[in-house]
């Protein structure tokens, strides 16, 4: 029987590059991570052979990755040499493999979340200024409440709304 590649998922944060390898009820795994690779090669509940060897986008610290098995999958955290550099891909050639996808999931556009961060906190700092300055909010009283327990409500636009 030939050998196939494992399924990869992959996304990345400013230290680190991860990876899983989604292989379920694995054997005989092994996985080596080199500064400018990683091979990965295992066996699936049915004996085929699996095997991966990617040539990362840049340098990574081999030294400072590790992996981790579960019953489901093998997830390499890969460290990058330079952090805080955005990879826009796995690889180092600008193709990609069929078996090899984002991980959309825990994929997070990272760069400037610094200035997005200071601008949310700012936005909401105003926002509870202006409802400290303002009067009290209005009383609950006239709300209807239907059998089931639920209220309704209506905001200024005159969209109802539900609530227990």
């Amino acid at each position: 029987m030939a050998r196939q590649h494992a399924r990869t998922l992959w996304y990345d944060r400013p230290k680190y590059v991860f990876m899983e390898f989604c292989v379920e009820d694995s054997t005989d795994v092994h996985v080596l991570i080199e500064d400018h690779r990683i091979v990965f090669s295992c066996k699936n509940a049915d004996g085929v052979e699996l095997y991966n060897e990617i040539e990362f986008y840049a340098k990574v610290n081999s030294k400072d990755s590790q992996d981790k098995r579960s019953a489901r999958s093998i997830t390499c955290f890969v460290r990058k040499w330079k952090e805080k550099v955005a990879w826009p891909r796995l690889t180092k050639e600008d193709i990609k493999p069929v078996w090899l996808s984002v991980d959309f999931d825990n994929w997070r556009d990272w760069e400037g979340d610094e200035e997005v961060e200071l601008a949310q906190v700012e936005h909401y700092a105003e926002l509870l200024k202006k409802v400290s300055t303002k009067r009290p909010p209005p009383g609950m009283d006239d709300l209807d409440a239907p059998e089931y327990g639920c209220i309704r409500w209506q905001d200024r636009r005159g969209v109802d709304w539900w609530g227990s």
